[in-house]
């Protein structure tokens, strides 16, 4: 047996006979195997590298599927690739922000890994939309949001650049929800999420990609009303990192792992002009979930 095959063993589906610990430990450690191997390299571009006004990070996008939905998005036209500095959200916001002056920069994110680590000192605005914009019955921060609250940010600061972090394509899924994947507080620690049931094989890669490519649709939708109440001669949409289905046998985006699908993330190259047609909503509605049942809903540990 080659090394390749015992990992597929390894990592297949889950058996019901008291081996899930088993099966779970072996994955964890080729993971393990697989960092080892990354920290032999430097990987990834720092975002402040390339020249842009207005940079729109979709969580976890992966360049393979941008493709797919290219075509129904007139502000989409060459898809190139960048070699993201993380594979997590937290490791590229540390790559890319931490012991850098960002003074020049207004940050509207809704991506809660922003508590810790990134420093609202350090940025000409720091806008967490998640604190106040989390949709509990969503378990995620829904794309309006983003949106309205970056229209807001940009004609309130006229920044010289201006990063919008959307939380879409990352699961859960808005529009195509699989069930079991948004977690109310009750379940909060309990729940199975899915990377870890499409590598057990309790769900088929064809079902979860649909859900993810309709994520990524959902949130291009909304970046069209970005684009068009927002004034950026030079517009990226970009990834913090992509998503792995399978590919060298890895699920999901764990962090320090060195493979193409996850360093790998578009860079689409546009514009943006302000017509005014949008009038943003204020997004304030507080919720009691804390920081750590909103990471824990996306499916960080």
């Amino acid at each position: 047996m080659t090394f390749g095959d015992w990992v597929a063993e390894s990592t297949g589906r889950v058996r019901e006979d008291g081996w899930q610990g088993v099966d779970k430990s072996a994955y964890e450690l080729y993971k393990g195997v697989l960092r080892r191997v990354g920290e032999r390299r430097n990987y990834g571009e720092s975002i402040y590298d390339q020249p842009w006004d207005a940079l729109v990070v979709l969580d976890g996008c992966r360049v393979d599927c941008m493709r797919q939905v290219a075509d129904e998005f007139s502000f989409i036209d060459r898809i190139n690739r960048f070699q993201s500095a993380g594979t997590r959200s937290d490791e590229w916001m540390r790559a890319n922000f931490s012991g850098r002056d960002c003074t020049d920069t207004v940050h509207v994110t809704a991506n809660p890994n922003s508590d810790e680590h990134l420093d609202a000192e350090n940025f000409a605005a720091l806008d967490e939309v998640w604190r106040d914009a989390w949709d509990d019955e969503l378990g995620t921060v829904p794309a309006r949001a983003v949106t309205d609250r970056a229209i807001s940010a940009a004609r309130e600061y006229d920044p010289e650049k201006l990063v919008v972090h959307y939380m879409q394509p990352h699961f859960p899924s808005v529009p195509d929800p699989i069930p079991g994947d948004a977690m109310s507080r009750d379940e909060f620690g309990n729940r199975v999420g899915v990377w870890e049931r499409l590598r057990r094989g309790d769900l088929t890669r064809n079902r979860v990609w649909d859900s993810y490519r309709k994520n990524l649709t959902y949130v291009l939708s909304d970046v069209k009303v970005l684009l068009d109440n927002l004034d950026a001669r030079r517009v990226v949409l970009t990834a913090d990192h992509g998503n792995g289905f399978g590919e060298w046998y890895i699920y999901g985006h764990p962090d320090r792992v060195p493979i193409r699908v996850l360093r790998e993330v578009p860079w689409v190259i546009t514009t943006a002009n302000d017509s005014g047609s949008h009038d943003p909503e204020s997004w304030m509605e507080k919720t009691e979930t804390s920081v750590a049942e909103r990471l824990s809903a996306l499916g960080y540990r």
